[in-house]
């Protein structure tokens, strides 16, 4: 392959099994004149294992602002750079948004190579609906924080998936617990693509033990699913006289025995009167 100067190349890389490498992949970090990378000492292992040889940059949090701007210069006067993280595909949750910016923002071209990513992944192993999701990063460290995050997607439509560190997780899923039903499905996907790969699935009510009982699980980088919210059917629904006699069984019975009754009275399915139930109930307290 010969060198397309002048052009910027953000490169996934391996997150975990280092035969999740393709072969571009692999050709355009030997051939660019330069790689910027998270973690120099990290990449120079990959490098090294596929015999690569070449320079590296030193491209992180603390120092993007003024590194983007000197490697711009060089992509101008006609030096391919790749941009790699890591671990998987750049710039989710890493380092390099404002160097491929300023890259497009200065004219270069920027190609993707794609490879392995750690939310693509996990979302198509976790049996939950991905059709449409949403990607939320890391999330905040404090508890508090946390907490006010999940009151707001606690309702969210589509499936939602976040970063989480070992450090955290226990943390993370007990703030889970307190804001979202016990019901709800979550998937924990940790060290994938590794000897110790584990994708599990269940109610939200048992994450907690599921740790407990084997604190192995507590252990490496996580990717954590949220199921959906139940779609809510309101009140307005139903016709006023179903919503009538819901409403008067609910003042008499409990709720699962105020909505036997009125499927058998109004025909109106069960799933459709239990949810409506259920925000009557809640519109009370």
């Amino acid at each position: 392959m010969q060198n397309q100067l002048g052009k910027l190349y953000v490169v996934a890389t391996p997150i975990g099994n280092l035969a999740d490498f393709s072969g571009r992949a692999k050709q355009v970090l030997a051939d660019v004149d330069l790689i910027a990378a998270e973690d120099t000492r990290h990449i120079s292992q990959l490098l090294q294992h596929y015999g690569i040889s070449n320079k590296l940059q030193s491209l992180h949090l603390h120092n993007e602002d003024k590194v983007s701007a000197q490697l711009v210069e060089r992509l101008l006067k006609g030096e391919s750079i790749a941009l790699v993280s890591d671990a998987g595909t750049p710039l989710l949750s890493d380092p390099g948004m404002p160097f491929v910016k300023l890259a497009k923002d200065s004219g270069i071209e920027v190609s993707p190579i794609p490879g392995a990513c750690a939310v693509i992944a996990a979302l198509s192993a976790s049996g939950l609906a991905i059709n449409q999701f949403s990607f939320e990063g890391f999330l905040p460290r404090t508890s508090s924080a946390r907490l006010a995050f999940f009151e707001t997607k606690k309702d969210a439509p589509s499936t939602w998936v976040f970063y989480e560190s070992k450090h955290r997780i226990i943390a993370t899923i007990k703030d889970l617990v307190l804001i979202l039903p016990n019901d709800r499905l979550i998937v924990i996907a940790r060290e994938m693509t590794k000897l110790y790969e584990t994708i599990k699935r269940l109610p939200l009510s048992e994450a907690l033990a599921f740790f407990e009982n084997d604190k192995n699980q507590c252990k490496g980088e996580f990717v954590i699913i949220i199921d959906a919210a139940p779609k809510k059917i309101t009140p307005q629904q139903l016709s006023d006289e179903q919503l009538r006699i819901l409403t008067l069984l609910l003042e008499e019975c409990s709720l699962k025995t105020a909505v036997a009754l009125a499927v058998k009275i109004t025909a109106v399915k069960k799933k459709i009167l239990y949810q409506a139930a259920l925000n009557l109930s809640a519109d009370k307290r």
